[in-house]
This record gives structure tokens, C-alpha cells and sequence, in this order.
């Protein structure tokens, strides 16, 4: 099981979004530790991040392995999310 880090830009983000959508964000955020690269996750290009899909919604986040660590950077909009 990995341990999920949020930073606090990324609560910042769930915290402004619909209450529903916020919901299925924290759902899927507390998945993630059991499977940290589910088959609907997206590898990022030239980074090792990646990008998880909820609804227009996206989580960005990086992977430890070593230390069995999922860091949290963002939470935003598809349209915002990758600039």
C-alpha cells in the first residue's frame, strides 16, 4: 500500500470545486493507494508524472516507488490542468 501525500495547493483546488465532484475526487484519491497506476491513469509526457481523469476534472500527481509515496500537486479543470 502506498501513502498518499496531498499538498496544499492540491487541497486548495478540491476544496473549490463542486461538492460532487469534490466527492469523486477524494474517491478516487483514496484508490490510489492500492493501485497507484490504475488502466484510466495517463503518463505525462518528458516527466514522471501522471494525470488520473474524473469526469472534466484531472488529478496530477508523482510516484514514489522507493519510498512507496503518491504526492498530490494538483487538481484542476481539463482545460487548466496541463498548462
Amino acid at each position: 500500500m502506498y501513502s498518499i501525500r496531498i499538498l496544499r495547493r492540491a487541497l486548495k483546488d478540491i476544496a473549490k470545486l463542486p461538492k460532487d465532484y469534490a466527492r469523486l475526487i477524494v474517491e478516487h484519491i483514496d484508490r490510489l493507494s492500492a493501485t497507484p497506476r490504475p488502466p484510466d491513469a495517463k503518463k505525462l509526457r518528458a516527466t514522471t508524472d501522471y494525470s488520473l481523469r474524473v469526469g472534466v476534472y484531472r488529478i496530477l500527481y508523482d510516484i514514489d516507488d522507493r519510498a512507496q509515496i503518491i504526492t498530490i500537486y494538483r487538481v484542476k479543470h481539463r482545460r487548466e490542468a496541463y498548462r
